[in-house]
């Protein structure tokens, strides 16, 4: 159904990097005809221009009232980028964007209180479709406009909706970056595996695996993420050797890791100032 309003009016992609090619991948897996589909990008990938001759419009005439303009230029580019969709604003079209540090009022001062704006967070695993995105919506998006912008990031993984737009910057702390912690964790371990007569590849391997191993089976199990920890843990084993380290509560994982995602959180809560 969203996609059916989409492929009558169109959807315009501000910009198309590593985010906006992943979303793009996303809808023509999902249906959405390349017809539908108007892309805005100075320095256009091979793979984008190859998509031209199957009915893409790439730095072309714009429609007047798409569906759904999605922004997705790097924020200091947003001077640059916006006024030549400015006139989309009123209410006609959904203006949703994935750029960092970008308020919703910014976007309000560019096309009008009236005009249905979404601030998304997605994060680095929608390359893969496992993403996991966080969005909220002005006064003027309705539940329709909220239903269309998580139909569209559905292509990218998972969404969902915040109680008020001062929690993308927790958002941006916790999983907008969090991917870079996991990947830190993963060459943390695979440094200590070397460090236990391991050989790098044979601990980067397991390393690698395990983290892999463990979020599938978070994500999947049903399961809290404590109770998991517990069902691994034997009495005086190994496991609880190790974890009485990590979950040192003044040394370990735990103040460290709120201190991680506050620094973060404040990061952008700066960018947007």
């Amino acid at each position: 159904m969203v996609f059916d309003e989409i492929s009558q009016k169109g959807l315009v992609l501000l910009g198309c990097g590593k985010m906006g090619s992943a979303m793009l991948e996303g809808w023509l897996v999902a249906g959405l005809t390349p017809g539908a589909i108007y892309v805005v990008d100075p320095q256009p990938s091979e793979p984008l221009q190859a998509l031209v001759a199957k009915g893409l419009h790439l730095n072309a005439r714009l429609p007047p009232a798409p569906a759904m303009c999605l922004v997705a230029v790097k924020p200091q580019l947003m001077d640059t980028a916006l006024p030549a969709v400015a006139a989309m604003g009123g209410g006609g079209t959904l203006i949703l964007s994935i750029a960092a540090g970008t308020p919703i009022a910014r976007f309000e001062a560019e096309f009008g209180v009236a005009t249905p704006i979404v601030r998304a967070m997605p994060n680095t695993p929608a390359a893969i479709g496992r993403g996991i995105t966080a969005l909220i919506g002005n006064r003027a998006a309705t539940e329709a406009h909220l239903a269309m912008a998580e139909a569209v990031l559905a292509a990218i993984g998972q969404t969902v909706r915040l109680e008020s737009e001062a929690q993308i910057d927790a958002v941006t702390g916790l999983s907008g970056s969090g991917p870079a912690y996991v990947f830190h964790l993963i060459e943390c371990l695979a440094a200590a595996g070397e460090a236990e007569g391991l050989p790098n590849a044979l601990a980067m391997k397991l390393a690698v695996a395990t983290v892999a191993g463990a979020g599938q089976l978070a994500a999947e199990s049903g399961e809290a993420a404590a109770q998991l920890r517990i069902n691994v843990t034997s009495p005086n084993g190994t496991t609880q050797a190790g974890l009485e380290v990590l979950m040192d509560p003044n040394a370990g994982l735990p103040p460290l890791i709120r201190r991680t995602v506050a620094a973060a959180a404040a990061r952008s809560r700066a960018l947007a100032r």
